[in-house]
């Protein structure tokens, strides 16, 4: 094999060095390595995890890389030391192995700060796991630079624009490795100013969508001249998606001005109970083109923004989180109206959810035709809670205190008079 020595370097190389027993030195450091990086890890990584169990962004990615960093710098330190009195071809190997280890690693870690858990995720990181190694495999047998030219050689011509299949995958590994850098970066500035409870949570959230937004931009501009487009295309595009927006893409674009209006007039809140749409529950997420209500009932609505803008929004919590409570009934006209009112306060008293103040009180709506129609009022400060386990609780209890008082609570009563007919006494006289 005349071209083995061009073609495979560092195995011929490391075969030679398996010949040798100072082999053993640099297997040694290796496996010191190693096993030093996997007791550092066993030492720091309960120290990352946060009280409730989870991990924060940055001690999520130490963890992460921890390992194939710490073996990566130790064989380093072994190698510098080592090459001055004998050749390092194993540890040569060693070096370009955890880095490409490394890689992969914060790919992953990358890929799953910056998306939702799903199962494309493992698999996209079991796809870059193998083009790293197979790029390591290449890059150890000496066949990459050979692939490289091969893929340049593959070229066409647009204009006076000469474009290779080489330079449309650094274009696409540019714009990739770029997103998803400013996906992760836009996942951690979110993170951080969640977690700054000084500031408004609707300041936040604007803030947040506002940063992902500027760095997807970013990212354009920077991915764009890496493939070899020329950035003042921009201004094409742009003319493009202006007459877009004009014919089919209103709702879109409203939808996501109306929610940047949404977090800066502060309407709504995350956490407030508001109305909207026939749809009343607790707002639990907000979004640059939706927002999304809980209702008592467990159900989530999908609410478009521009909805919220352009119709009636009840806010139930919008200056004062308390919420008044009714809760009607009848009783008969036999009833004593002081006993029974008293009872229907005791019970709103008895109840944890129910505010002193304002007290709870009865009053009298109407002399009806069955009975006396009341109605309990009574204010509470969790309304995203729900309303109808109380009311439960409440009839229940002022029940049990009607029967034991002797109040009737007085069954529908008809009065049926049919006219043109006799009394049974005047048909027997005639």
């Amino acid at each position: 094999m005349p071209n083995s020595p061009e073609i495979y370097p560092l195995l011929l190389e490391l075969w030679t060095d398996l010949q040798n027993v100072r082999t053993l030195w640099q297997v040694a450091i290796v496996i010191a390595s190693l096993l030093a990086a996997w007791l550092a890890g066993k030492l720091i990584r309960p120290r990352l995890i946060t009280p409730d169990g989870g991990r924060a962004l940055g001690r999520e990615a130490l963890s992460q890389l921890q390992f194939p960093l710490t073996a990566l710098v130790l064989v380093l330190i072994g190698r510098l030391i080592l090459r001055q009195w004998q050749p390092v071809h194993m540890l040569n190997v060693a070096v370009p192995l955890l880095f490409s280890f490394a890689i992969v690693r914060v790919a992953v870690l990358m890929l799953r700060q910056a998306f939702a858990p799903s199962g494309w995720i493992d698999a996209m990181g079991r796809l870059i796991g193998w083009v790293v190694w197979i790029g390591f495999a290449l890059h150890v047998t000496g066949l990459a630079s050979d692939l490289l030219q091969f893929l340049d050689d593959l070229d066409f011509s647009i204009g006076k624009k000469r474009i290779s299949l080489l330079l449309i995958l650094q274009g696409a590994l540019s714009v990739l490795v770029t997103l998803l850098l400013a996906m992760w970066l836009g996942r951690f500035i979110e993170a951080r100013l969640m977690g700054a409870h000084t500031l408004n949570i609707n300041l936040r959230v604007m803030f947040s969508k506002l940063a992902q937004a500027l760095l997807i931009f970013a990212t354009i501009l920077i991915a764009l001249p890496a493939v070899g487009i020329d950035v003042t295309v921009l201004s094409v595009f742009g003319g493009m998606l202006g007459v877009g927006i004009g014919f089919g893409l209103q709702k879109i674009a409203s939808n996501y001005i109306s929610g940047f209006i949404i977090l800066m007039d502060r309407s709504v809140g995350i956490g407030d109970l508001i109305t909207v749409d026939n749809h009343t529950g607790q707002l639990i997420k907000m979004t640059a083109r939706y927002v999304v209500v809980r209702s008592l009932g467990g159900l989530e609505a999908i609410i478009p923004n521009e909805t919220i803008i352009t119709s009636t929004v009840l806010n139930h919590s919008y200056t004062d989180r308390r919420v008044r409570v009714a809760v009607p009934l009848q009783v008969s006209y036999r009833s004593d109206l002081d006993v029974a009112m008293r009872i229907m306060v005791n019970a709103a008293k008895n109840q944890k959810r129910v505010l002193q103040d304002p007290a709870p009180g009865a009053l009298i709506l109407q002399f009806a035709d069955s009975g006396i129609d009341l109605e309990l009022g009574v204010w509470i400060d969790d309304p995203q809670e729900g309303t109808a386990g109380l009311r439960s609780d409440l009839y229940i209890e002022i029940w049990r205190e009607f029967r034991k008082n002797g109040i009737e609570i007085p069954y529908p009563q008809r009065e049926v008079r049919l006219l043109g007919v006799q009394p049974i006494s005047a048909a027997k006289d005639s």
